[in-house]
């Protein structure tokens, strides 16, 4: 790298998923938009075209109106030439492909457990993290191995887990996980604003927040407008729009199951009513930490909570369209646009650069920053970025009205870790057998969990599965 006149030159990052139609067109377009940074992106990922392809599409960023800063996109076919002298490391990947996700999202509904979105928690997030965390052994191994400096940013889920690998398999990483899930918390708490003072515009940045708790399942223990505490004006708004919280047009009806997408905020409302403090996730994800018979009973449950489940169908084929927009976006059919994606990503990097502070919530080992969770675990709270350091807030012991339900979606986790760090498929078990979605019987828990296993067997080859 090369500093001069509060500018950062010649800077590497690998990005390893570099053939992602989604997240990396994303840190493209962020990249083009800063005019402080600039270098080269090395793309890796195991679909080399792919990788190649966003080459191309990475490098027509460089005409594109409004562009700021110049990248050098290049794909690479190894993962240790992608990482050889890199500072920084974004990791967003798929672990498998939709037909394992199809599996572990669809799979149980023969036992009446329904999930949301499948790659966290329950059934779905488990089976992910079987696929995923062997994956980041080898990540972890090979960044110790070609950049041990370098500073790595995961957005892959499952985020707790994937993160905790890193630090086990290499203890003095630099590594952090991103989710803009309370961002989305904020806005809602700005829009809560804006109605309830008669102002306009209020900015999410305006809302300071202590975030707490573990990745999609993150509460705010304070909220705050200039000097304002939001609380008790949150509570009147829940119990105002304890119904559903609807802006413009939006309305819930019989398509509402097939809008993936879509919330009325009536979990996040509802928890807030039953516990007192905010629960800082969307409700797709919040509803997947809770037991099942709460929110996602039924698919006739989820319609009456307004949020939606998203298919794997859907998926495949938002896919689909994504292809076909890279093929547009390749050959110069559809011009690459900078468009500001809202996350903080570069942002991040321009502050471990010395190039700006910035505090904002992300996934780090527990320090003491939550002294009531078992240190080591991977927790979610602000943290401080300056240059070449990054310091987790010290956000307090997690309150006793909701300690109960973190502490065991933070138990779970560590186990599981563990059972996938061993392969002992026993110890993975009585964890998915013991999660809150798991609402049938031992001997269906058993059966689903093979069957899941079977489906999924491509990917799980290092497990011995009878």
């Amino acid at each position: 790298m090369n500093c001069q006149n509060n500018s950062v030159s010649s800077i590497k990052i690998a990005y390893i998923g570099g053939g992602s139609r989604g997240w990396a067109w994303g840190l493209m377009s962020d990249l083009a938009a800063c005019d402080d940074i600039s270098g080269e992106v090395a793309l890796y990922d195991i679909d080399l075209q792919a990788a190649r392809d966003n080459e191309v599409i990475g490098n027509l960023f460089r005409t594109a109106e409004g562009v700021r800063s110049h990248w050098h996109y290049r794909a690479v076919p190894t993962l240790s030439e992608a990482l050889t002298g890199a500072d920084f490391v974004v990791i967003s990947i798929l672990p498998g492909t939709f037909d394992e996700m199809e599996s572990d999202v669809h799979t149980p509904e023969k036992y009446g457990i329904y999930q949301s979105v499948g790659d966290t928690s329950g059934p779905g997030g488990i089976l992910r993290a079987m696929r995923a965390l062997p994956m980041f052994e080898e990540i972890g191994e090979a960044v110790k191995a070609h950049c041990p400096d370098a500073w790595v940013i995961n957005y892959t889920n499952p985020m707790t887990l994937c993160v905790k690998t890193l630090y086990r398999v290499f203890p003095k990483i630099k590594a952090f996980g991103c989710c803009h899930e309370v961002f989305g918390t904020q806005k809602f708490l700005a829009r809560m604003v804006e109605e309830t003072f008669g102002v306009n515009d209020v900015d999410r940045h305006e809302i300071k927040v202590n975030p707490i708790g573990v990745n999609h399942f993150t509460w705010l223990t304070s909220a705050f407008w200039q000097s304002v505490d939001l609380f008790p004006y949150y509570r009147e708004f829940c119990q105002k729009y304890r119904d559903g919280y609807r802006t413009g047009d939006k309305q819930v009806d019989s398509n509402w199951m097939n809008d993936s997408f879509s919330s009325t905020e009536k979990v996040k409302m509802d928890l807030f009513l039953r516990y007192g403090y905010i629960a800082a996730a969307g409700d797709r994800h919040l509803a997947e930490f809770c037991p099942g018979n709460w929110y996602l009973e039924s698919p006739e449950r989820v319609r009456e909570m307004q949020f939606g489940l998203t298919s794997v169908a859907w998926r495949k084929d938002d896919l689909e369209k994504r292809l076909a927009r890279s093929r547009r976006l390749r050959s110069g059919e559809e011009k690459v646009k900078i468009n500001g994606t809202g996350e903080e990503g570069v942002n991040q990097i321009r502050a471990l650069l010395g190039l700006c502070d910035l505090i904002t919530n992300v996934n780090l080992p527990n320090q003491g920053q939550i002294p009531n969770l078992p240190l080591g675990a991977v927790v979610e709270t602000n943290a401080v970025f300056r240059s070449g350091s990054l310091t987790p807030v010290m956000a307090g012991p997690v309150p006793s009205a909701i300690y109960p339900l973190i502490a065991r979606v933070c138990g779970e986790q560590e186990m599981i870790s563990e059972g996938i760090a061993r392969r002992d498929t026993e110890q993975i078990f009585a964890a998915f057998a013991g999660d809150p979605l798991v609402t049938c019987s031992l001997t269906d828990a058993r059966k689903l969990f093979d069957e899941m296993c079977e489906n999924t067997k491509k990917y799980l080859s290092m497990y011995d599965l009878g």
